[in-house]
């Protein structure tokens, strides 16, 4: 039986989903519930909210990244423990990746992610500046696709006591009940940059106030317990498992790059190369310095263009990546990752490791892409196609010719290749899910042993 699960959605992005969403994982939590935090898509961001009010780790569920088969397994999966899950949307309920012949709702929306958990939704309205109006609204997204079950709303940014009581008439003629009717709170406002909030790692204390202030006014103004009771979920497939056939049997210590620079990782991905047979070891590029006997390292996307002078100042750790590199061990690392491993990102030295700069620039990259390995990395084998999705507002020019590690058509539907393969480095703009390519973590893993071997026989040759 899988845990019974709401869906957060909305008409449109801004109108409170994440405030909502959040609050009532911490509110329910505060409850007594034990919550398991989702995100449909595949957003870094609002995860890390998500985590901190729910005390669990934030997961996506994107069927466009990993296939609709696996959403249902990775459902089950983050949700064990758990007695109900709260899953945010992703911008408007039909909104998801768009193909001149797709289908509607679009794949990956949050209508197709409901469906495929036997969820029902509630919707979140920013009623600003309507009154009865609301009773069109939601007609028409109860109906517009009736195998999503919307089962109520939660009116955001109500004015007063008077223009809730309209709107509550409104939405009883329109047959959705109203679940909770949230005032206006501007000092719930959480900073945002050119890729969304700013990550809860970054604003620490701040962030955690502000997501105990969102728990505390869904507490007051929503219907916990109306909430729970329609909750609901049906998935059939058995919870996804981090296995692999072939664990690598030598003992490997992977280093994961975390901390405020580099946050946008999923949790299945440390997940996958510790069921491989890796030591995963955090550490933190701002201040710290490589686990000792490190084999491997991993470099997630991230802000690292808001922390350039504190990169750039550990020229400890920015040695000992190039080393790492030097001696051929394998490097995967991606987006800020790959802006990190290049001699300069806006003229604050950094690892060197690729020659090349790389630069902010005004032009926001964003957008699924299908992929294709153009040749053999520590990650992939040639050949090898994978859908992932770019997110960053920096370009990197190289100064060297090497290998691209990725090839596929951009937004505009131009042929294009993507980052760089050389000996053990794997790095590029683009994010994978890597519970769709559990392979690559064996890979990855594998090639962290051999290398090691290779250096242990290289030590006993001198």
């Amino acid at each position: 039986m899988s845990t019974p699960a709401i869906v957060i959605a909305a008409p449109a992005s801004g109108s409170g989903k994440t405030t909502v969403a959040t609050g009532l994982m911490g509110a329910l939590r505060r409850a007594g519930r034990v919550i398991a935090p989702f995100k449909v898509g595949p957003d870094f961001i609002d995860p890390g909210y998500h985590a901190l009010a729910a005390g669990k780790p934030g997961r996506n569920l994107d069927p466009v990244l990993v296939g609709e088969e696996l959403v249902g397994p990775l459902y089950r999966h983050g949700s064990v423990g758990a007695d109900l899950s709260v899953v945010e949307g992703v911008m408007g309920l039909f909104d998801g990746r768009i193909h001149a012949d797709g289908p509607v709702p679009a794949r990956g929306s949050t209508a197709h992610v409901a469906g495929l958990l036997g969820a029902p939704v509630v919707l979140v309205v920013d009623a600003r500046g309507q009154s009865q109006s609301i009773a069109a609204l939601l007609h028409g997204f109860s109906t517009f696709d009736r195998s999503v079950r919307m089962v109520g709303v939660i009116l955001n940014r109500v004015g007063s006591p008077r223009h809730e009581e309209v709107l509550r008439d409104a939405c009883q003629h329109a047959g959705v009940p109203v679940l909770g009717a949230i005032p206006r709170a501007d000092e719930l406002t959480v900073p945002s940059r050119h890729l969304g909030l700013v990550t809860a790692t970054e604003h620490g204390q701040r962030a955690r106030e502000a997501v105990d202030a969102m728990s505390a006014l869904v507490a007051r103004h929503v219907d916990l317990a109306a909430v729970a009771a329609v909750a609901s979920s049906h998935v059939p497939a058995e919870p996804w498992t981090p296995t692999v056939a072939e664990p690598v049997s030598a003992a490997v210590t992977v280093a994961l790059a975390a901390g405020r620079a580099f946050t946008f990782g999923y949790p299945e991905h440390a997940e996958l190369l510790r069921a491989v047979g890796a030591d995963v070891v955090e550490f933190d590029p701002l201040t710290g310095s490589l686990p000792p006997s490190t084999d491997a390292l991993v470099i997630p996307g991230g802000f690292p263009e808001e922390f350039t002078t504190e990169l750039s100042a550990n020229d400890v750790v920015r040695q000992q990546i190039k080393q790492l590199a030097d001696r051929g061990a394998p490097i995967h690392a991606e987006c800020a990752g790959l802006t990190y491993l290049v001699d300069d990102l806006d003229g604050h030295p950094m690892c060197g490791v690729l020659p090349g700069t790389a630069r902010f620039t005004e032009r926001l990259t964003l957008g699924y892409r299908d992929a294709v390995a153009l040749g053999d990395s520590a990650l992939h084998r040639a050949g090898a196609r994978v859908v992932g999705h770019e997110f960053h507002r920096t370009a990197v020019t190289f100064a060297a010719e090497f290998p691209p590690a990725w090839g596929f058509r951009n937004g505009a539907g131009t042929a294009v290749t993507d980052g760089a393969v050389s000996a053990g480095v794997h790095a590029a703009y683009l994010h994978a899910h890597a519970a769709a390519h559990p392979d690559a973590a064996t890979r990855f893993v594998a090639a962290a042993a051999t290398s090691k071997l290779a250096g242990w026989r290289a030590r006993e040759e001198q």
